[in-house]
């Protein structure tokens, strides 16, 4: 079967965000390397509150984009449940790529300025700080989730990805290209739902074509549902975060 129970040609995909992050933990810093960055404790047991919430659930697939912070969320997520599938990787949904060194004098002033970008993503070649264009970034990762949806034999996959291309591939699934990249929050270990109807072939079965998304939940925190005391964006977060200790 390839579709949801009770639908004609319905797929699901359950898509994360992965675990919080120190982008600015002493081996981060040293090798200026933010890909490469792993999973803090705090994002461990996101990635655990959310496969307790996904347990008594079966995913027919799982995929993470290959940058470990995916991987390692992926990977705690599927111990929770009992029959998990194997973990695959699709690169083109990893994070879109920032430009070179950014010139800012405080925490406060990168968070506004990557802010401005997604803001602007929709203008004529704007870019992620001098980096990746949103267009290319976006287009490379819907192509990825339509190349999912056009393989058969599945109806319900887990993708654990990222806070950028989360963004990107939202704003698609709600018809709004890139204008709405920037309204759709994306806080560390979140959940966000979109059901997809397939074009029906002559066999009745789901083809490759999307008739329509559906998104159904957005930025769920099985670790704090109600968002109680989450006042900040993700950014803010992790950046006052690490003043305050610093502090």
């Amino acid at each position: 079967m390839s579709n949801l129970p009770g639908t004609i040609a319905r797929r699901r995909i359950y898509l994360m965000r992965h675990g919080h992050v120190d982008y600015f933990a002493p081996e981060v810093v040293s090798t200026r390397n933010t890909r490469d960055v792993i999973l803090t404790a705090e994002g461990r047991l996101e990635a655990n509150a959310a496969g307790r919430a996904f347990a008594h659930m079966s995913f027919d697939r799982a995929i993470c984009t290959g940058l470990r912070r995916t991987c390692e969320t992926a990977e705690i997520v599927l111990g929770c449940l009992e029959n998990a599938p194997p973990l695959e990787i699709e690169p083109d949904l990893a994070e879109i790529r920032g430009g070179g060194q950014v010139h800012v004098t405080s925490r406060a002033e990168l968070v506004a300025l990557v802010s401005s970008h997604f803001e602007k993503a929709s203008a004529d070649g704007a870019t992620l700080m001098g980096g990746e264009a949103f267009v290319e970034a976006q287009a490379r990762a819907i192509a990825a989730v339509r190349r999912i949806l056009a393989e058969p034999g599945w109806k319900q996959i887990l993708i654990v990805a990222h806070e950028g291309i989360n963004k990107l591939v939202l704003s698609w699934a709600a018809g709004a290209k890139l204008s709405a990249a920037h309204a759709f929050e994306q806080d560390t270990g979140c959940i966000n739902l979109i059901d997809f109807d397939m074009v029906c072939g002559a066999d009745g079965k789901p083809g490759p074509e999307i008739a329509r998304s559906l998104i159904k939940a957005v930025n769920l925190t099985p670790y704090n549902y109600v968002k109680h005391g989450m006042n900040l964006t993700s950014l803010e977060a992790i950046f006052a975060r690490r003043e305050d200790e610093q502090a």
